[in-house]
This record gives C-alpha cells, sequence and structure tokens, in this order.
C-alpha cells in the first residue's frame, strides 16, 4: 500500500499534527483491541497503516470534528423543525 502524504491527512485532523498521531493510534489501539476494519479491499500489513487509510476515507473523524458536525446537525434539524 502507497503511503499517504501528510498533506492530505492533515486537513482531516484540523491541520494539528499531534491530532492526527492522536487520531491515528487511537484508532489502531481500537484495531488491535479486536474491533473491526471499516474499510475494505486495503491490503495493510500495520494496524497504523490502516488507521491511517480510514482516516484519509474520512471514516475516522477528531474529536472536535465530531462534535462540530453534531452541533450543526442538531440546529439544522431545529431550524427544520421551526419552519413546520
Amino acid at each position: 500500500m502507497p503511503h499517504r502524504p501528510i498533506e492530505e491527512l492533515l486537513p482531516k485532523a484540523d491541520w494539528s499534527v499531534y491530532k492526527l498521531v492522536r487520531m491515528a493510534s487511537n484508532r489502531a489501539l481500537e484495531l488491535s483491541e479486536g474491533k473491526r476494519a471499516m474499510v475494505k479491499g486495503v491490503d495493510a500489513d500495520k494496524l497504523t497503516t490502516l488507521a491511517i487509510e480510514e482516516i484519509a476515507q474520512g471514516m475516522v473523524l477528531s474529536k472536535e470534528s465530531s462534535e462540530r458536525i453534531s452541533k450543526e446537525q442538531v440546529s439544522s434539524a431545529q431550524s427544520n423543525s421551526d419552519k413546520e
């Protein structure tokens, strides 16, 4: 599997190398504990490579990103219910 350039991965971690490393290490730990991979057909010898591929495909989000998305969904749902 070819390596992903860091420039491609940083936007997924809000441009923070620290967040990117934490995301990849946390996901690799989950995979080592038996959680299923979210990507299919990826030939990865190491769990960190698989975790990075999941991040690149947008399947793993930073905590801040997921909280922001949740807040946007709630406010969107509230504005839609206000229109009715």
